[in-house]
């Protein structure tokens, strides 16, 4: 396997281009630690790699205007020790275990395969906005554009940063994320909400095969005609996919922590 470590955006999409041209199968790579994982399995193929984390502009943790800017090599726990995104820092500071968070990177949990993604979960809430390097040039698109149920990127794009409006940042928020056994093990379910005007905005992660964040939800749990307890267990009627039944728990079992989960939800940020 060739391993390249470009310093420039421009680089890293000529090098991805050239490799694909010469029959190589290029992958980008920024913590690697999904690609390990993967590779174990023999679910990872590629001929080269590229690595992202030597660019400048995905190492970036600034303001910049109305937004806070994340890089997209930015590692979970440099993303938590900053703390420049409290919701985004208290989830991210969840994942796996610290030794592991120490490669995982924002970019890396955003588009990678493994099907949690926790740290998107506050991207989501908060509407953030993802910079991504094309063959056609740098575009800001928002989350929602790129991501449904996986990232939706052409051949060659990736993720350089994350930029998301400085009063989303600092709206109260709840985070938390249910286990059956150990503090790190896989999730039954990882949960964040805020509330802006007013409206609740919620994002799951491990319930279903993909994180979500469900519109048709939302507009059960903020409908004020009905009592709290009422939406919500009328949310578990419009969940978005199938409740995962594997190993771990069993759908019945998830759907059960999701609803005092949501319980939870409503204590800390109240209802209406």
């Amino acid at each position: 396997m060739e391993y390249y470590r470009p310093t420039t955006i421009k680089e890293a999409l000529q090098l991805y281009q050239q490799l694909s041209y010469a029959g190589k199968n290029p992958a980008y790579m920024s913590g690697g630690t999904e690609i390990v994982t993967l590779s174990r399995f023999h679910l990872f193929q590629a001929a080269s790699l590229i690595d992202l984390t030597h660019i400048p502009e995905t190492r970036v943790h600034d303001v910049d205007g109305n937004h806070l800017v994340l890089g997209a090599s930015l590692t979970l726990n440099e993303i938590s020790e900053k703390n420049g995104f409290p919701l985004l820092a208290v989830t991210a500071s969840r994942v796996a275990d610290h030794t592991t968070r120490n490669h995982i990177t924002l970019g890396g949990n955003i588009s990678g395969k493994i099907i949690y993604k926790e740290a998107i979960l506050p991207l989501l809430v908060s509407d953030s906005l993802l910079l991504i390097a094309s063959f056609e040039g740098l575009k800001t698109v928002p989350i929602h554009a790129v991501f449904h149920k996986e990232p939706h990127l052409s051949p060659g794009e990736w993720v350089v940063q994350v930029l998301t409006e400085k009063n989303a940042v600092d709206r109260p928020f709840f985070s938390v994320k249910k286990r059956k056994i150990d503090v790190i093990d896989y999730p039954l379910l990882t949960l964040t909400a805020i509330k802006v005007d007013g409206k609740l905005r919620v994002a799951i992660s491990g319930l279903c095969d993909f994180p979500f964040r469900s519109v048709a939800m939302e507009q059960v749990l903020n409908d004020p005609s009905r009592p709290v307890s009422a939406r919500i267990i009328e949310a578990l009627k419009v969940i978005p996919g199938d409740v995962r039944n594997d190993w771990i728990a069993s759908a019945e079992y998830r759907r059960f922590v999701l609803q005092t989960t949501l319980e939870e939800m409503y204590a800390a940020l109240g209802g209406m």
